[in-house]
């Protein structure tokens, strides 16, 4: 087929995805089964219906760059294959959109000898940094000397890990140490998911519930994800609006609540870590890889329940389950 006719062909399977006419789509990607990003889309289509194996056995063929690695990763940890999924996650370095930065160090990379200091780098937005924080109290019990490098906002939630806090903000010095690792990659280290809760927030208990429904703008799925108005006549966990001056002061608030209710943001991460009740409203598209499929729990936060379906869905189920709560009361 010319060139012009497959871009043009192609560009009627995503029109034809996006207004979900699913059936066109899909047979238009799969006439175009020799185009790199047409196989790309396939993947995404059958895992969007439910066809995992047959979405995984096609991003196998895509593999061979870090963004097809980066997918195949993706795809294997929504199904909770970690094993196979924590190598392919490392392709996140060089990929081509979002990619992860390393900081430049001059002295090693961590893999996994023995070592009497590490630093290990934080990574990612505020929820991935507290989603993989567990995996530090394991290096400091193996009586390595570990400096965390995070953002101020987690600098004082963070200190509680046992490590030494280094904030990566305006004019600091790194020492140096006998290697360094990023935060996310300690997953793949240890293999396994420790216990939350992992994090602790000294305050008294008042009761209630608390409520987060937006992200931050820039996410690349915010758009999914936040709601343009609060859905919930619950009080604000939002920092304009509670006053926290960072993850530590609305750990405190969260900890003293019965029941938070967010979208998939950090304080989703920081209701999990703690062990407090958390009901998680997913959006209807691009849900993250760490929710996994087809369920209403998660393995790395047993105090969660998640909510899946359209925005509307979400927040009626929410609101029938509050008011299931107030009844057992």
């Amino acid at each position: 087929m010319p060139l012009d006719d497959a871009r043009e062909r192609f560009e009627q399977g995503v029109s034809a995805h996006r207004v979900g006419d699913l059936a066109k789509a899909e047979a238009i990607y799969r006439e175009l089964s020799n185009v790199r990003v047409a196989r790309k889309n396939l993947a995404a289509l059958l895992r969007g219906t439910g066809r995992f194996e047959e979405a995984v056995e096609i991003l196998r063929t895509l593999a061979t760059d870090d963004d097809g690695r980066y997918n195949l990763a993706i795809a294997l940890l929504a199904e909770g294959r970690y094993a196979e999924g924590w190598p392919l996650y490392e392709a996140r370095f060089g990929v081509s959109v979002d990619r992860v930065e390393r900081p430049p160090l001059s002295f090693p990379q961590w893999a996994g000898e023995e070592v009497s200091s590490l630093l290990v780098w934080s990574e990612q937005g505020f929820g991935d940094a507290i989603m993989f924080a567990r995996y530090v109290p394991i290096l400091v019990e193996r009586g390595i000397s570990v400096t965390l490098a995070c953002r101020p906002e987690l600098a004082r939630l963070f200190r509680q890990l046992g490590a030494n806090v280094l904030v990566t903000a305006g004019d600091f010095q790194i020492p140096r140490h006998d290697a360094w690792v990023m935060l996310c990659s300690l997953a793949g280290r240890f293999g396994g998911i420790p216990e939350a809760p992992y994090l602790r927030a000294p305050a008294p208990r008042r009761g209630g519930a608390g409520l987060a429904w937006k992200g931050r703008p820039s996410h690349p799925n915010d758009a999914a994800r936040s709601f343009m108005q609060k859905p919930l006549d619950l009080p604000s966990l939002h920092p304009e609006d509670t006053g926290a001056r960072d993850f530590w002061d609305t750990a405190k608030i969260v900890h003293g609540l019965d029941l938070v209710v967010t979208v998939d943001t950090a304080i989703a991460h920081l209701a999990g870590a703690l062990g407090r009740p958390c009901w998680i409203m997913l959006p209807s598209v691009g849900v993250d890889w760490r929710w996994m499929r087809d369920r209403n729990d998660s393995p790395w936060y047993p105090s969660v329940r998640l909510y899946r379906g359209s925005q509307s869905e979400v927040v009626e189920a929410v609101r029938r389950d509050l008011a299931e709560g107030e009844k057992a009361r």
